[in-house]
């Protein structure tokens, strides 16, 4: 038995959920949830690995400049050692002032385009952890209206209040779902941690997996009152 974290399981669990809210609960909010949640888990792996690949333009960059940059500093040196009467420290240096600034301008070009790939990984990262984390809010947007409270009967009803058609049992399993989802959530997130290794996507991925983690914790708090009415 693996204890890595493998994609095709979470895929497999997400599919499972899906069919289970299908089955009880078709045609509502939340089965769509669930199907952009497997949509999620399906593309995860295949994502994050895409994104941690080497951007080959701009590593192509990188190893152009750094080949012109040795060339021109062995260019220098070269021109410099070959001329008539090099002996003064003179010419020493002005050969490596003129090496110095090769060095400098080539180098702040290798700089900028490692960190422009570094940039443009993190960007598509944070924007992938963002999208989880708004699924994240969606699935608790359609638990809120499910109050456990309404199951006694004796909660007074407003003409804007949300109609309660769930029995406690229905109740009960929808927001069981709901938190199995943020669950699920929370796992995709940790699929994109195997691939970015960037500490700022690390840590947004992270905060997405803690955001579950805390909504799910709401949820649960929602079921325990559930079951301390349906028992009295």
């Amino acid at each position: 038995m693996t204890t890595a974290l493998e994609p095709k399981f979470i895929i497999e669990t997400a599919e499972r959920l899906q069919k289970r809210i299908a089955e009880r609960f078709p045609g509502s909010g939340l089965l769509k949830v669930a199907e952009a949640v497997v949509k999620a888990a399906h593309e995860a792996d295949h994502k994050s690995s895409r994104i941690a690949k080497a951007h080959l333009p701009l590593r192509t960059a990188v190893w152009v400049l750094a080949a012109a940059l040795l060339a021109g500093v062995t260019a220098v040196f070269f021109r410099v050692s070959a001329a008539p009467g090099f002996s003064s420290v003179a010419d020493l240096l002005q050969g490596v002032d003129a090496a110095a600034n090769i060095v400098l301008l080539l180098g702040a070009g290798i700089l900028s385009f490692s960190k422009l790939e570094e940039n443009l990984r993190r960007k598509k990262g944070l924007a992938l952890v963002h999208e989880l984390k708004a699924l994240a809010h969606v699935v608790d947007m359609h638990q809120l209206t499910k109050d456990p409270e309404s199951i006694s009967g004796e909660t007074s009803r407003t003409e804007s209040s949300p109609k309660r058609t769930m029995t406690p049992f229905e109740l009960g399993r929808y927001l069981d779902y709901s938190s199995e989802l943020l669950s699920m959530i929370g796992k995709i997130a940790a699929i994109y941690g195997r691939r970015l290794q960037d500490p700022v996507v690390l840590e947004a991925i992270d905060g997405a997996e803690d955001l579950a983690t805390g909504l799910s914790r709401k949820i649960w708090q929602k079921i325990a009152i559930l079951s301390d009415r349906t028992r009295g």
